[in-house]
Formats: structure tokens, sequence, C-alpha cells
């Protein structure tokens, strides 16, 4: 059956935003230029003429083409401007269907790649954190996963010791030399160590061990949640998400490529960015964790510091 009526029904007045009519408006004015210059009746509707006409937008000659999502939402507007008119449009044509499918396929972007922070961007990201108990733990995980080159989950999976909870995704051993982190994988155990930096300010191992004596966690996650007024550690472990969105707002707070806007920015860094940086900082090349599954006790640990390495 034709569609007669915009997606939100806008018949019915106030419910239907001012915005929303502004920009159906202009979608009809762009519609019928393009019809007077094209020779064509705008009230005379086929899916036909509109195929057309769709297409034109995504693929025009001498101007910026129009994104998918923007294709459809001219279409929306197009059959709400035919439905005030009293005249029916179907937007359910199968050549319409497959016009609009064409255009999504063509126009498919691939993801945005995320940019790998630099030390730089780490230390002044940390600076922008308070020196409370949510302070301190989010610049433990800022230091630690950019030292260690933790995914997110990985990041808050890191439990006080091996076993300590059903959940956990491994543990971490501190001594003098660094810390130690032993993660659960697929192929057995993995470990990579994380030497002491050069200074207490942007030392992982120390901003990890002051966050644990301030928040008195003694057994199970080492990252966990706080109190509202961010006074007392729960048990309750955090979740990733909370990794993500902490790289984004210190990477806000901080102007991080200081040229982009705060959304180009948001879309740039996430955790990939801070599990990547390190490495990219460095340029190593290839992996760099030990697979402790066998391990030798003669081993001697923490021969190469790359925290120190990368001007932490």
């Amino acid at each position: 059956m034709p569609d007669r009526r915009a997606p939100a029904d806008p018949a019915q007045g106030e419910a239907f935003s001012k915005n929303t009519r502004a920009a159906y408006a202009t979608d009809w004015a762009h519609f019928t230029r393009w019809c007077r210059l094209n020779g064509i009746d705008p009230l005379a509707p086929s899916p036909e003429i509109m195929a057309r006409y769709l297409t034109g937008l995504a693929s025009p000659e001498g101007s910026r083409s129009v994104s998918a999502s923007t294709i459809e939402r001219r279409l929306s507007g197009l059959v709400w401007n035919y439905a005030q008119r009293d005249l029916s449009f179907d937007r359910k044509n199968h050549e319409l269907v497959e016009v609009l499918a064409q255009i999504k396929r063509n126009h498919a972007r691939p993801p945005v790649r995320k940019e790998a922070l630099r030390t730089a961007d780490i230390l002044a990201m940390i600076s922008t954190l308070p020196f409370d108990l949510r302070g301190l733990r989010d610049r433990a995980i800022l230091l630690l996963g950019y030292a260690g080159g933790l995914r997110r989950s990985e990041i808050v999976g890191v439990d006080m010791h091996q076993s300590d909870t059903p959940d956990g995704r491994g543990w971490v051993e501190i001594s003098e030399p660094g810390a130690r982190v032993v993660l659960s994988a697929k192929t057995g155990l993995r470990e990579f160590e994380i030497g002491r930096g050069r200074y207490d300010a942007s030392c992982p191992v120390h901003a990890l061990e002051h966050w644990l004596k301030f928040s008195k966690i003694r057994f199970g996650p080492i990252f966990t949640a706080t109190t509202r007024n961010g006074k007392t550690a729960l048990k309750t472990r955090l979740n990733d998400k909370h990794v993500a969105r902490l790289i984004k707002r210190t990477a806000r707070d901080a102007k991080i490529r200081s040229e982009l806007s705060d959304a180009e920015r948001a879309v740039l860094f996430s955790g990939d960015s801070l599990r990547e940086g390190l490495a990219a900082t460095l340029a190593l090349d290839g992996p760099w964790r030990v697979d402790v599954s066998g391990e030798d006790p003669t081993r001697t640990r923490f021969q190469t510091n790359l925290t120190k390495a990368a001007g932490l």
C-alpha cells in the first residue's frame, strides 16, 4: 500500500519538531528545483523519477556527494510533502528499494582507524585528572594501559592475585623493578613487564601503588568503582567502557590534536589508541609479550625497561 505518512506522523502538529519541518521544507525546495531544471512535474510522483533524483544526490557532478543517511532523510521529507498535498508515493517500490541499497553499498565507509597516543599525549591527559581517589585510579589506568599495551578488557580484568575472582582475566605482581602482569589467554598464560619510570609523577607502577594504597584494595579486581562522593573504593569491578570514556574525556580536556573538534577527537581516540601507543612511540615491531606457560625460572626479569625508553 502506498506510503502516505511521514515516519513520525507529522500531521499531529506540535509533536512534529520545527527543525524537522524546516528540513523537510528544504528537501522539497531542492527536489522541485531539480524537477524544473530537468523539465519534470514535481506533483506527478513516480518511483523512476525519484530513483533518478536520489542517484544524482549520491553521485553529483561537480559537487560533494550526499551521505546515504541524508539521502534517506530527504526521501522521508519528500514522502511527507506529498502527503501534505494529498498525493500518494510508494517508497517501498522495488526499483526505489534497489537504488537505496546500491547507494548504501557504494557509500559504505571503512571504520575510522584510531590514532595511537604518544607519550606527550598521555602526560597531557593525566595532567587533567584531579588527585582525589577517582583521579588516582584513572591516572593508574591510563599509565598502566599505555606502558603495558593493554586492551580495555585486560585493564579492568586484572586481579590482585591469581584466582581471586571467577571473572578475573589475570593478576599483577609488584616488585622493586616494576610490575609483572600475567593474563590468561587461549594459548596459555601471557605475561608482560612494566618497568618503573624515571619520574614518580608519570611512573605507571607508582601510580598503581598509589591507587592501591589509598583505595585499600587487597583482594579482587585492582580497578573498581567508587562511591558517589569518590571517597571510598567499592568491590565492583569497573566496566571496560569506563576506559573508553576516560580516554575520550581526557583527550578532549587535554586538547590532543588541537585542530580537531571535540566530535572529531572523540571518533579518533579510543581504547585502541592507548593499547597501540607504546608500540607506535618506540616503533616496536612484532609481539613483545612473553609466553610463560613453560616459564624458565632462571630467566632474568626486567632486562629492558620500555617505560623509561618511552619517556615516562
